[in-house]
């Protein structure tokens, strides 16, 4: 098996559904064709938007289309409508999760003092609107088929904990959905004919599906809730071990194209056409739509692609012991031949997220690239990660933060015993939380790590936090610790404090306008190391934000990414 052109896996195209249109007869699809992410239509799949920055969009119920969009990946997100211009915009604030019915707009924005984020109920027709000024991270969960109320989730102050807030639009009052003690997380409700159902694990380890205190569905593993405009069809989507599983409630399991992930799952409006989007670690994203009258599944796109997928490798999944006896889950794709290969572990974002077996922009393509070319990779859901029920996800709160560092070690050992691996080659890759983990891997086990790969990383946890957006630090605060509260701790879990043991090459990858890790925080640490007169290559893209969204600039990350590790591994 040849190498697999680098260039050609960045430049597979990948297409996921957005919204039906009120008729039923239009899927809106939105497609990375142009080079950033942009919307069509299905079935013709005529272009739409042609913007100079990614977009997202949404059919609004009168049939026109609702487009979101930022400036050059600020994440200052306004609200346009396609054909007619601004509906909802002001450069300075973000306004988000825009939610429809009927004659109803609900959006939230932090135009009041750029951190509360309040839920505002715009009338389509008259553009009069109603504010219920909430405190907190908060974001639109869902409108009522009346269109009285409007759902609101809203980050808790504790670590996987959220609330589920009802505005009422009569009187004007917000009132608690479900009340609790423990921390739980609720997730978007579905108005039902027999009440409202959500997927929550309050008073249990994963995600389950209840309504009006009735389990409807649940599993060994995390469950999502999907449900028709009218709330007669319910679905779960299970995820088991990061696989996707669609189960109707009191109905049959829908086929998938293969062993994969899920994602956009949207049902026509009336409820008898389920399309979703579909990839694994082998095929990028493409949508397709399950009939609820035939039983049948029909793919809907085909992406442009250059590559053989059967040249491109599935991983398999392990699990390891850590150092104190947790079991960690861990893919690992391996090239063909005996080795002993060098190997790079990539380290997902979050840390409340999961490394899933999906074609990931920021991943697959590398992955794929590394493992043709003879490098085994890996990539582990240390503790603190998402998928596996909240007990495992509290693992890494606040002062527990260093021991999901711990498991990269265990990680390292582990695969260093492995006779097709060798790990004195060892590199760690990771983007946003994965980059600090990169950074913290690198000077708390300087010995074990030959490279690293970050890409807007925390340096410090405590700068982070002084200088991330203000609408983010007390989300932020409550998984890694307080500056009022654990200053101390946060100054001991930080990279930066200990930057005097690192060593090892570094490549580093910033957006200017990113809003959540500020360049700062790349721009300090390339230059203590380049003093140092430790190897450090640092790019920066002037018109990109957390992540790199404009094909041309994902190119050449990349290839300067592997030109690095070419060079500092040779």
């Amino acid at each position: 098996m040849g190498v697999t052109d680098l260039r050609a896996l960045l430049e597979m195209r990948q297409a996921v559904p957005l919204s039906w249109s009120p008729d039923g007869e239009r899927l809106l699809v939105r497609s990375d064709l142009p080079g950033t992410q942009q919307l069509f239509v299905w079935p013709s799949m005529e272009q739409l938007t042609s913007y100079d920055d990614p977009v997202i969009g949404r059919f609004l119920p009168d049939g026109r289309i609702l487009v979101e969009v930022d400036a050059a990946g600020n994440e200052r997100t306004q609200l346009h409508v396609l054909g007619e211009g601004p509906l909802v915009e002001d450069p300075r604030y973000i306004h988000r999760t825009p939610v429809a019915r009927g004659s109803l707009l609900a959006y939230a924005t932090n135009r009041r003092n750029e951190i509360d984020f309040d839920v505002v109920a715009r009338h389509l027709e008259t553009g009069e609107e109603q504010v219920f000024e909430l405190p907190g991270h908060t974001y639109v969960a869902g409108i009522s088929p009346d269109g009285r109320w409007i759902a609101a989730g809203r980050t808790g102050v504790r670590s996987g904990d959220n609330e589920l807030l009802l505005c009422d639009r009569e009187s004007g009052e917000v009132s608690l959905l479900m009340p609790h003690d423990d921390p739980a997380e609720y997730h978007e409700p579905v108005w039902t004919p027999d009440g409202i159902a959500y997927a929550t694990n309050e008073g249990r380890d994963t995600l389950a599906i209840v309504r009006e205190g009735e389990t409807l569905f649940e599993s060994d593993w995390d469950v999502e809730l999907v449900g028709s405009d009218d709330g007669s069809i319910l679905l779960a989507v299970e995820n088991a071990d990061g696989y996707s599983r669609l189960q109707v409630i009191g109905g049959d399991e829908i086929p998938l194209p293969g062993r994969g992930v899920v994602e956009h799952p949207v049902f026509s409006p009336d409820g008898a056409r389920l399309a979703f989007a579909f990839s694994s670690p082998v095929e990028p994203h493409d949508v397709y739509v399950y009939s609820f009258e035939s039983h049948s599944l029909e793919r809907l796109t085909t992406s442009p692609r250059d590559v053989d997928l059967s040249t491109l490798v599935e991983p398999t999944l392990h699990r390891f012991e850590s150092f104190d006896g947790e079991s960690v889950p861990v893919f690992l794709f391996e090239p063909e031949g005996e080795g002993p290969f060098p190997i790079v572990v990539t380290v997902h974002g979050g840390p409340e997220s999961q490394w899933l077996p999906w074609f990931s922009p920021s991943f697959a393509p590398l992955t794929q690239y590394l493992v043709s070319r003879g490098y085994a990779v890996a990539a582990p859901n240390v503790r603190g990660s998402t998928g596996y029920g909240k007990r495992y996800e509290h693992l890494d709160d606040v002062e527990k933060r260093l021991d999901s560092v711990r498991d990269l070690e265990a990680l390292h050992g582990w695969l260093s015993a492995r006779p097709n691996v060798d790990g004195s080659r060892a590199v760690v890759y990771g983007r946003s939380y994965g980059g600090y983990m990169v950074l913290a891997a690198l000077t708390f086990q300087p010995q074990i790590w030959a490279a690293g790969i970050e890409a807007v990383g925390i340096s410090s946890l405590v700068t982070f936090l002084q200088n991330t957006s203000p609408y983010r630090r007390a989300a932020r605060e409550r998984e890694y610790g307080s500056l009022e509260h654990d200053l101390e701790f946060l100054e001991r879990a930080s990279p930066m404090t200990h930057i005097a043991a690192l060593q090892a090459p570094l490549f580093i990858q910033h957006g200017r306008n990113d809003p959540r890790v500020p360049v700062s925080e790349s721009e300090h640490i390339a230059g203590v190391l380049q003093s140092k007169g430790v190897e450090c290559e640092l790019l920066i893209f002037e018109d990109e934000g957390h992540t790199v969204q404009k094909l041309h600039n994902r190119i050449e990350m990349f290839e300067r990414s592997v030109a690095f590790l070419d060079r500092v591994l040779s």
